[in-house]
């Protein structure tokens, strides 16, 4: 049986999708730049005004880290026009996360999410595997993390998780 979609404005991260977040993004208490040609990132993975030098607890960085989700479902609300089922909420909100609101919201996936070929933009989210110009799904890159990340949200994206 086929669940209807939402629309945007009446979902949110789930607990889950959250906890998925935290655990890709690891924990730092200090700011670090995580890989080379990286930003500065502290907590789970913040890296708006981050410095070197700053210093973060646990406690302090969950909150940080919801009130970048909190904004983030900001831009996804204002981007995406088509409804969505939860999971798939769940899997985009954790794409912008590592990737950024803007970079998000202006991306093909959006335009085909916009356009109602949900599977299309499901798929789309296998393409966001480069970093520095490095591809991370080709063994020995450097970057496997990432793929693996990408691979985990195109899973959920399909409702497979």
């Amino acid at each position: 049986m086929s669940r209807a979609r939402i629309v945007v404005a009446a979902l949110s991260l789930t607990a889950a999708g959250f906890v998925g977040i935290m655990l890709h993004e690891d924990y730092s208490d200090t700011a670090i730049i995580p890989v080379p040609g990286d930003v500065l990132t502290i907590g789970f993975g913040t890296t708006e005004g981050v410095k070197l030098g700053d210093r973060t607890t646990p406690p302090q960085a969950l909150e940080r880290a919801l009130r970048d989700v909190q904004k983030y479902e900001g831009a996804l609300r204002s981007c995406i026009t088509v409804p969505l089922h939860q999971h798939e909420y769940d899997a985009y909100l954790t794409l912008a996360y590592n990737i950024g609101p803007s970079a998000f919201c202006r991306s093909t996936l959006v335009r085909r999410l916009n356009a109602q070929d949900y599977a299309g933009a499901c798929g789309e989210i296998l393409r966001w595997r480069h970093f520095r110009g490095r591809d991370c799904g080709v063994p020995g890159s450097g970057c496997a993390g990432l793929w693996k990340r990408r691979q985990l949200e195109h899973a959920l994206c399909r409702g497979a998780q």
